[in-house]
């Protein structure tokens, strides 16, 4: 029996060192170890043996079988190795290649439009803005004149962070924190521009849980409506490039603005689809709302530390996604994250096309 297992041993072994591919190694592990394998057999045997002999064969044939196992493992691994190893080799790109062989990159829409916001906006003064993406519900919702029983505190519409913390962190719902950061770090006159990612619990066509925002904000004396308007107006210009673009201004209502309103662009029907520009009253268009805005509210100016009768301001938000939809031509928002390369080289932009408002910002 000592022969005989020592034998066996030295087959297997051999075998399992011999075997030159993934396919072999197998074949070889169920030829000794499989359900009719050579080293299965011995240990039912175990079962007809006295104790005295099953106190001496047993510990033999575990080893054996032990012996069999770590080496069908380490050659496993060393083939896997060695075939991962080659594939790389082979799959190496020369990068001595000319450019034009590779297929090019694009330039995703919101990062085009968000170029093309930043370059307006620098032109009319505006400094970018940022801040941190997770925020605490007091940069979020309270300096921000939002109460405690409003709605868009649930929790089906902000993304609450779980776990234990001084104050409730959210994923931010709108860009608004960083103006109330900004107010408590710089002293007015203030004009920025705050874009960024956001965060809220919705998702269809037109809605996804993430989304890219931009918000404008102003601080300074003697500020009025008037020049909310203005501002609006020469950006949507500028942004779609049209001469022809019409405001209509609702009176709405947002906890952070008094007073405050939401911006309509009048739009025309062409070929089924809506064009911005034109009187929304023209009986081929309507009015499209692209904007809110309002005078920042003196609540939300004291919150900052600024006293509401010497500084008064504007701001405005709109989302960054929706701009690009509507100057380019997408109906489904779902699409600008689902990372389809036909989608991207369809819509993106090439990596010189850079905004400009001598060339265009949509060149």
């Amino acid at each position: 029996m000592t022969t005989d297992l020592d034998q066996l041993r030295t087959d297997l072994l051999a075998a399992v060192d011999a075997a030159p591919g993934l396919d072999a190694l197998d074949a070889v592990r169920v030829h000794a170890l499989g359900k009719q394998g050579a080293i299965t057999a011995l240990l039912k045997t175990l079962g007809g043996m006295s104790p005295d002999e099953r106190q001496v064969e047993g510990p033999r044939i575990q080893g054996l079988r032990e012996a069999v196992s770590d080496a069908i493992a380490a050659r496993k691994q060393a083939l896997e190795q060695s075939a991962l190893d080659a594939r790389l080799s082979s799959e190496t790109i020369d990068l001595t290649l000319p450019v034009d062989l590779t297929p090019p990159g694009s330039v995703h829409p919101v990062s085009q439009v968000m170029d093309e916001l930043a370059e307006i906006f620098a032109d009319l003064g505006f400094a970018v803005a940022t801040g941190p993406e997770i925020e605490d519900d007091w940069h979020n919702f309270t300096a921000l004149n939002i109460p405690e029983t409003h709605p868009a505190r649930a929790m089906h519409d902000t993304f609450y962070l779980a776990g234990q913390h001084e104050r409730p962190m959210v994923l931010r719902t709108h860009t608004s924190p960083v103006q109330i950061r900004t107010m408590m770090a710089q002293k007015p006159p203030i004009r920025i521009i705050a874009p960024g990612r956001v965060y809220r619990s919705d998702s269809d066509a037109t809605h996804t849980p993430m989304f890219h925002q931009i918000e404008g904000l102003v601080i300074d004396k003697g500020i009025t409506l008037a020049h909310l308007k203005w501002t609006l107006e020469t950006f949507l210009k500028a942004f779609f490039e049209r001469d022809d673009i019409v405001l209509r201004l609702r009176p709405s209502y947002f906890p952070f603005t008094e007073p405050s309103a939401e911006v309509d662009v009048g739009y025309t029907l062409r070929g089924g689809k809506r064009v911005i520009g034109g009187s929304g009253d023209d009986t081929d268009g309507g009015w499209m709302e692209v904007l809110g805005s309002g005078m920042v509210h003196p609540k939300v100016i004291a919150a900052c530390g600024l006293d509401p009768e010497e500084w008064q301001g504007f701001a405005f938000g709109t989302g960054v996604d929706r701009l690009a939809m509507l100057k380019y031509g997408m109906d489904d928002l779902r699409a600008f994250f689902d990372g389809d390369l036909r989608w991207l080289r369809h819509y993106g932009f090439g990596a010189l096309d850079v905004p400009t408002l001598s060339g265009g910002v949509g060149a």
